[in-house]
């Protein structure tokens, strides 16, 4: 089966060798507070801060389908795929990422429709199916870029190449994060790293602190965590002469974002290793819970994703403000089927459809969904014509995504594709619009999100974006 995965990784940048290397905490992004005696001077750089408005979330889980779910295999049905199959597709073609163009594919997945509005979602995801009155389904998602890299950049930064901050650094520099224990914008990687790298969750030109912090799947999810000293006191002892000297730095040559961020990662490093271990024991969850999730699942990616979804909730109710879930590892297990569709899907979908549904329903059972707003989709979709006579090449001009929780209106479909799900044909948004929808939700008014840089006022949504108004409760 034909895989894309020839892109070309960004080059490190000075933040992510620090990140990277400082005092020995490997892939540990530079992230989160200050230290205790800093905070309580209120300099804390993810002090929690007021919105611009009443929010109606608090947090946000957003569930990355890396490589590109079909929409009209998932919660876009088209019949007349399943009428034109095998014939010449009946649009005008655009050019491709491999310029592979054939005829009309059907699904090979049959749909039902599902709670009081009758939202169609078809068989790849039976669990996900039985929530599908608290989803906002958006099925007229475009992107301005048609390969994984700049696609992803755009989806997580706003911009289409490296070098802006991440959706989640946005976030959390507008409104910090509730617990200055933790960072406030956590990565769990269940085993795929997305193309684009460590770029998709980079602070970009905002302070260090705002970068996103990576966990990796496990009980251990940040490398050297443990203290190494004798004693808390000595440990102490050795932050307070780090402080010190840091400080000596900062009196001779001025504020540095280099040598505060270090700082920032000695002291968040010293809180976390209290605070991991406690968030990473998932012990007293009852039993019920574990296998709603899918941790006894045979299927190790079920499982993998499932405990990662556990985290996730756990992590929202320690106040984190922004929580990422990549795919699960194994086999390349990204939405991508440039071949093999049926296989490759399928084996997507049990990744992660169960471990969602009980996510959903856990979140909802705490009293904690409607403050936390739960987002999946792809850097883009896939064409409604075959690549290779059993795959689909990648779609940019129009793709389906949920939402749900959070302030959004459950049971509501919003807009459209052509009568193949080709192209938006109503109701059209991009990348801008829905970044500007998810701040609006944490109650922030994404024009006036903006840090000065490069002589400009910069935001996420650059000069674009509108909110979506018609799926907010």
């Amino acid at each position: 089966m034909h895989h894309c995965g020839q892109y070309s990784q960004a080059p490190v940048t000075r933040r992510e060798m620090l990140a990277r290397c400082a005092n020995g905490f490997g892939g540990l992004a530079l992230a989160s507070m200050l230290a205790n005696k800093a905070q309580a001077k209120g300099t804390s750089p993810l002090a929690p801060k007021k919105p611009h408005f009443t929010p109606k979330a608090k947090s946000i889980i957003f569930l990355y389908m890396d490589g590109g779910p079909s929409s009209v295999d998932t919660f876009d049905p088209k019949p007349r795929l399943q009428k034109e199959h095998g014939k010449p597709f009946g649009l005008k073609m655009e050019a491709t990422q491999f310029n592979s163009r054939g005829n009309t594919l059907a699904s090979p997945w049959q749909f039902q429709h599902y709670g009081q509005a009758g939202i169609p979602v078809s068989d790849l995801f039976p669990h996900v199916a039985r929530h599908a009155d608290k989803l906002a389904v958006i099925r007229s998602m475009t992107s301005n870029f048609s390969e994984h890299t700049n696609a992803n950049y755009f989806l997580h930064t706003g911009f289409g190449q490296v070098g802006r901050p991440s959706m989640g650094s946005w976030i959390n520099y507008g409104l910090g994060t509730a617990n200055q224990n933790l960072p406030g914008f956590i990565v769990l990687n269940g085993g795929l790293i997305p193309p684009g790298g460590l770029g998709c969750f980079s602070n970009g030109f905002l302070p260090a602190a705002y970068q996103g912090s990576v966990f990796k799947y496990g009980d251990k999810p940040i490398a050297n965590i443990g203290r190494s000293e004798a004693t808390p006191e000595l440990q102490q002892n050795k932050l307070d002469l780090i402080r010190k000297l840091d400080a000596g730095v900062v009196g001779r040559i001025g504020r540095l974002d280099q040598v505060e961020s270090a700082i920032t990662n000695h002291e968040l490093a010293f809180r976390m290793q209290a605070a991991v271990p406690e968030l990473m024991d998932i012990k007293g969850e009852t039993e019920q819970t574990k296998k709603s999730y899918g941790l006894d699942d045979p299927f190790r990616n079920t499982a993998t994703f499932g405990r990662n979804c556990l985290i996730a909730r756990r992590l929202v109710e320690r106040g984190v403000r922004f929580i990422e879930l990549t795919c699960t590892g194994g086999n390349g297990d990204r939405w991508d089927q440039h071949g093999g569709l049926k296989g490759g899907h399928e084996k997507n979908a049990k990744s992660v459809d169960k471990p969602i549904a009980a996510l959903l329903g856990d979140l909802e059972s705490r009293g904690l969904l409607d403050s936390t707003l739960v987002v999946w989709m792809g850097e883009f979709g896939r064409t409604p014509f075959a690549q290779g006579g059993n795959g689909r090449d990648h779609n940019p001009f129009g793709f389906s995504l949920w939402m749900a929780g959070g302030g959004v209106k459950g049971g509501t479909m919003y807009g459209a594709t052509d009568e193949y799900g080709y192209k938006a044909v109503d109701k059209r948004l991009d990348i801008h619009d829905l970044h500007a929808t998810m701040l609006h939700l944490l109650g922030m008014d994404h024009t006036k999100l903006t840090i000065r840089f490069s002589s400009r006022d910069m935001r996420l949504t650059d000069v674009h974006g509108e909110v979506i108004k018609d799926i907010i409760a």
